[in-house]
């Protein structure tokens, strides 16, 4: 491709687009321009809020797949890549999950986290021989990661993925993408023009952050990861997470604290266990083996208990 049409296709993107009634705003006092700023970001969760069925749609078939072992996928470049990544990184403090379960990929590799990889975006071969380096499965979804729907590096991830017979899921901000339409599951949030032309950390970033969020967060409630709203699989590394355990097991227990440690302590630390130990009055090796049999859902280990 070469500029001229590269920049013909961006001068189309609704990401890219120039919005003239700003063209002053660096003559704007801070907080007026803090106001206009804030009020463009109101409007990303109604955005979102437009492709929530397809957004659940795609969870589903996550949550299925994962079910059965398979892992979640994510592929993009600059911001889109690094918000991957970020939410990849936060599964396993949050749900306990094995670090390879949720895995990022951003192209250029661990470097293009904090400086730019020149080119990287526009390859879609790197975006396969990354893929080829995780060794997919058809249980495993792969979600592509961009705000314009054109970036070769997501593209060619989707492409990737689908040809091997992974679930594939299109994340972009503009209609009528390329990305979109390579996958399974094309989900198009569109947020319009950013405050700084073609800024797509700005409205873009944010959108996809609250969809990776969700897609995220709720497979894992899917999966069994919560009771209710609590994070019963967090994992206890640190003495805050150690404090938040203690306070979780009584939120849903009722225990007091005595009782919590004792059923922390026969449960390792384990929290769903713990709670298990107490809600059912069983011991530690017991609650183990209800979870085990249960798929790790809590409340179906509970109603095992009981019945």
């Amino acid at each position: 491709m070469t500029a001229h049409d590269l920049r013909s296709q961006l001068a189309s993107l609704t990401t890219e687009a120039f919005r003239p009634e700003l063209a002053d705003i660096d003559r704007l006092p801070t907080l007026d321009i803090a106001r206009l700023m804030n009020g463009e970001d109101a409007g990303v969760p109604a955005a979102v809020a437009g492709q929530l069925p397809r957004i659940s749609a795609a969870i589903d078939a996550v949550a299925a797949r994962m079910s059965r072992g398979g892992r979640l996928i994510y592929a993009g470049a600059g911001t889109a890549g690094r918000l991957g990544v970020l939410d990849a990184s936060e599964c396993p403090p949050t749900f306990n999950t094995d670090p390879a379960q949720v895995v990022g990929l951003i192209a250029g590799g661990p470097a293009a986290m904090v400086s730019s990889v020149e080119g990287a975006e526009d390859s879609d071969e790197l975006a396969r021989a990354d893929l080829d380096a995780l060794k997919l499965t058809p249980e495993d979804s792969v979600v592509g990661v961009s705000a314009s729907g054109r970036t070769p590096y997501a593209v060619g991830a989707v492409e990737h993925a689908r040809a091997q017979g992974a679930l594939t899921i299109g994340l972009a901000c503009n209609e009528h993408s390329a990305l979109a339409a390579a996958a399974e599951h094309g989900i198009e949030i569109v947020v319009g023009p950013e405050l700084i032309t073609g800024s797509t950390r700005l409205k873009a970033g944010t959108a996809q952050k609250l969809v990776l969020n969700m897609l995220s967060t709720i497979t894992m409630i899917r999966l069994g990861k919560t009771y209710g709203n609590l994070m019963v699989d967090v994992r206890a590394s640190n003495a805050k997470l150690r404090a938040r355990s203690r306070r979780i097991v009584a939120l849903a227990t009722g225990a007091q604290d005595a009782e919590i440690e004792r059923a922390l302590t026969e449960s390792g630390g384990e929290v769903k266990t713990a709670i298990l130990v107490l809600l059912a009055g069983v011991d530690g090796p017991a609650a183990d083996r209800l979870l085990e049999d249960s798929g790790g859902h809590l409340r179906a280990a509970l109603a095992r208990a009981s019945g």
